[in-house]
């Protein structure tokens, strides 16, 4: 099998270091400088061992692989926002024997949320969702660290919308090669929902910075409080916390690492590069839709979804609004909704 990482950020990086260093064959997509840097220096992924250099074939599109092969595993790994564009790119690239990537190849949805599986299943027939649990930076082109150690990232893998079957067990092999965990599991998406819940949190941390102290904390309690309403009034399953502390265990610990500072998560991250863009739609977003269809006020999550996207927008510094202008702004925000 080899797997072409559709967005080499953070993320797809460091899961396509690590099977390039389990002995997978492994091409990288990226754009712009990341991309020049990949072609001129290799991927440099900075982990508790050290930095390893993977000299690894890197492309911005299909164009340059000319007919895939037919043991292709297509691992999408763009943020959510990105995903309609990746989808378009690559559904119709041919596939060596007959037929597209979307008709014949396996489509790996590496990405925080839900959203992405959906889209993927209007273009792609055989689509595969994991939760991704994976402490990882961009810490600049052709660079990426991922601070966790034994483990580098455990990874719950499953067909969208639920099952198994030998593609995903081989998949999950290769990746437990490669220092992940990944159990497969028939209802990814349980893990999926249960993942969100803690994602909500990724906004709050975006706009004020780390959620640590307790009025950070205690706003982040009641964000999630929204999300498990609307989740439940939707008769959405997801793991409890007891399944994600048990599958967590100790297997992750973060490691400093030297010239990599982990300044926090992916939304965080977007701001901090001044991307334009920000994931918060299909996060707190998601929380939003739901209330909406089901009849559920989330004030909360609109309020956090709408502040990301204009720190985004607006180009503003990660975690530059003071928390207690954050903590006034949310109460007057449920205060209207009464």
């Amino acid at each position: 099998m080899r797997y072409i990482i559709i967005g080499a950020g953070a993320v797809g990086g460091t899961v396509g270091g690590r099977l390039a260093q389990a002995g997978r064959d492994v091409v990288l997509v990226a754009r712009g400088g990341h991309l020049t840097a990949l072609r001129e220096r290799g991927l440099r992924l900075r982990v508790p061992e050290g930095e390893l250099t993977y000299r690894l074939p890197a492309v911005d599109g299909p164009g340059p692989l000319g007919e895939l092969r037919a043991e292709d595993v297509l691992v999408l790994a763009v943020k959510t926002q990105d995903t309609v564009a990746a989808l378009e790119t690559w559904a119709d690239a041919p596939v060596a024997g007959g037929g597209t990537a979307a008709e014949r190849l396996p489509l790996v949805c590496l990405q925080n949320g839900v959203e992405g599986g959906r889209l993927a299943l209007r273009r792609f027939r055989h689509v595969y969702g994991v939760c991704v649990w994976l402490p990882s930076t961009f810490v600049e082109p052709g660079a990426v660290s991922a601070a966790g150690s034994p483990l580098t990232g455990i990874l719950h893998l499953g067909r969208v919308p639920h099952g198994t079957d030998d593609t995903a067990r081989r998949i999950a092999a290769d990746l437990a090669d490669a220092r992940f965990e990944a159990p497969v599991v028939p209802d990814v998406a349980r893990w999926q929902y249960a993942k969100l819940l803690g994602n909500l949190a990724n906004a709050l941390e975006a706009v004020s910075g780390p959620v640590a102290g307790e009025a950070a904390q205690a706003l982040y309690a009641r964000v999630r409080a929204e999300g498990e309403a609307v989740l439940d009034a939707a008769g959405i399953a997801y793991a409890s916390a007891a399944e994600q502390r048990a599958a967590r265990g100790d297997k992750i610990t973060l490691v400093p690492l030297d010239g990599a500072p982990r300044g926090g998560g992916s939304s965080w991250q977007s701001l901090a590069r001044g991307t334009g863009t920000i994931e918060a739609d299909h996060l707190n977003g998601e929380i939003v839709l739901l209330g909406r269809l089901h009849g559920i006020p989330t004030p909360l999550n609109e309020l956090l979804q709408r502040l990301a996207n204009r720190f985004a927008r607006e180009r503003r510094a990660a975690g530059s609004m003071p928390v207690e202008d954050l903590v006034r702004l949310a109460n007057e925000a449920v205060a209207a909704a009464r």
